[in-house]
């Protein structure tokens, strides 16, 4: 067999790489994520407002096929006399760990004079050459500001945002110099737009900015009221809605579902539109076959690019992919593509597939926190969540999971549950912890079989996997550290450790 096909195959199947529009591999997944159109339901109210700048946002679970979705936006737009500046501020502007606004600013200037070369960049031009002697403080010393051109601030905005992404010590520096000026750089980068748009394209008549991967801002709280997500959605709004042309931020989806949620809806004048899981799942817990098959074929398009061969060893693995992806395809893409790093030749077997979701159970194990485990197995039981920062969090983590149907009556039902990497460790009798036994009896059958086959280098690695499992559980054990289960935890952590160092020896000599 090629290992070429795998390869290609692999790639495939990569988490992060969105469909561009038109890609064949693209499902219409609408119809099992409650119907959710992006070129109905933002595309339209900028198509029908001709006359005045539209401000929307996009919202949803990292990872759940936001970015495919703007990307189809953006040629639909462009198609029906748009011209479309989209960029994903994560990959070279902001750093989604500490952002705020001014970042925000900044990449939006860069990538609109990036993209509108013909228009006259002299209001820009000119509100660098004013702050010259706050960018030479910030070491900016090689520009020369008495012959400023278009490609020098196209270089010194991108330079900006990059120092502001990858230098923290420069980043605070930076914003401190900077955030004074925001007014006056808004403005002058509206006077740029105003010029811009009369110089578009003859078949172009509205300009349109997406800025996605602001979803990605992790939340920080500033006190105990506050957090950077409402500083920047809500606090800085009126500069958001300020840019003189039609604007889609993403955002994330904790701060939609919180109790901020009126705030944006009046505010921006629009709900946020949510793009929700795929279901995979009823609430009442019954496997939902059509959001299933549709998985499936959003596997299949992505492989028959390569072969029609059968790559999965049976049809069953396929269908546990889906489940246990919660029908989050970033989740799915990543079980799919760790499968294929655990053979040499293709089909996935059903030992590979399972190291994958045991090796990703285990990471979802050690996201929730010892306090969490009874919040999840409330929404487990009500399918619902409540206002709070605790389970705003667990859904901003992607431990849980947001969906939504429309019922008989054609009225939208949303619903919530716990994410099925983590539902398989839940411990529905003792909500105080999860049930370790189902992950650690797996890896331990796995760790015996390599064992037996003396492939002692990926038997040392199993067991180092469940030694972390174990010291995980230790420390959310540490303040009972009377307790049996403590002192049982260590035990087995000791004897795991013992296990890794054994044969990682073993495989070095």
């Amino acid at each position: 067999m090629s290992q070429d096909l795998i390869t290609n195959l692999y790639n495939s199947f990569d988490p992060f790489q969105p469909l561009p529009a038109g890609d064949a591999a693209y499902v219409d997944l609408r119809s099992v994520r409650g119907d959710a159109n992006i070129l109905r339901d933002l595309g339209n109210k900028i198509i029908r407002s001709p006359g005045r700048n539209t401000c929307q946002l996009y919202a949803g679970h990292r990872g759940a096929g936001k970015s495919t979705e703007l990307l189809r936006l953006q040629a639909d737009l462009n198609q029906k006399g748009c011209f479309v500046v989209y960029f994903a501020a994560d990959r070279d502007d902001l750093d989604p760990e500490d952002a705020q606004y001014i970042d925000i600013l900044i990449a939006c200037t860069r990538h609109l004079l990036d993209a509108l070369k013909d228009a006259n960049p002299q209001p820009l031009l000119t509100w660098l050459s004013d702050r010259q002697q706050d960018l030479k403080e910030l070491a900016f010393t090689e520009i020369r500001f008495d012959d400023l051109k278009l490609e020098t601030a196209i270089g010194l905005f991108g330079k900006l945002s990059s120092t502001i992404r990858a230098i923290p010590n420069e980043r605070a520096k930076i914003r401190a110099q900077l955030d004074a000026h925001t007014v006056t750089l808004l403005n002058a980068l509206n006077e740029f737009i105003r010029n811009a748009k009369r110089h578009l394209p003859s078949d172009k008549s509205q300009l349109v900015v997406i800025v996605d991967s602001l979803e990605r801002i992790v939340p920080v709280n500033r006190d105990e009221k506050r957090t950077n997500h409402e500083e920047i959605f809500i606090d800085r709004a009126n500069q958001l809605k300020g840019l003189d042309c039609h604007v889609i931020y993403t955002v994330p989806v904790s701060l939609v579902y919180s109790f901020r949620a009126v705030s944006l809806l009046n505010i921006y004048g629009n709900a946020p539109l949510v793009l929700p899981m795929i279901m995979v799942e009823t609430p009442d817990g019954q496997i939902y076959q059509k959001g299933i098959e549709k998985l499936k074929e959003l596997i299949y398009r992505r492989v028959h690019k390569y072969t029609l061969m059968q790559i999965f060893e049976n049809e069953e693995i396929l269908e546990h992919f889906c489940l246990m992806s919660g029908g989050h395809i970033r989740n799915l893409m990543l079980l799919i593509r760790s499968a294929f790093d655990h053979i040499d030749k293709l089909p996935i077997t059903k030992r590979s597939a399972q190291r994958s979701i045991t090796q990703a159970r285990e990471i979802y194990h050690r996201t929730v926190e010892e306090d969490q485990w009874s919040l999840l197995v409330e929404v487990y039981k009500s399918k619902a969540i409540k206002n709070d920062d605790e389970y705003r969090k667990l859904l901003f983590n992607r431990c849980i999971l947001q969906y939504a149907f429309f019922d008989e009556e054609g009225e939208m039902q949303v619903w919530y549950d716990v994410h099925p990497l983590i539902k398989e460790m839940m411990n529905l009798d003792d909500t105080s912890k999860p049930n370790l036994l189902i992950p650690m009896d797996e890896a331990s059958q796995r760790y015996a079989q390599l064992l037996s086959e003396e492939k002692y280098a990926e038997a040392s690695q199993i067991a180092d996997s469940i030694y972390q499992m174990y010291e995980t559980n230790v420390k959310s054990l540490k303040s009972r550290s009377e307790s049996d289960e403590y002192i049982g935890a260590v035990s087995w952590s000791s004897y795991w450790k013992l296990r890794r160092d054994l044969y990682k020896s073993r495989n070095e000599v």
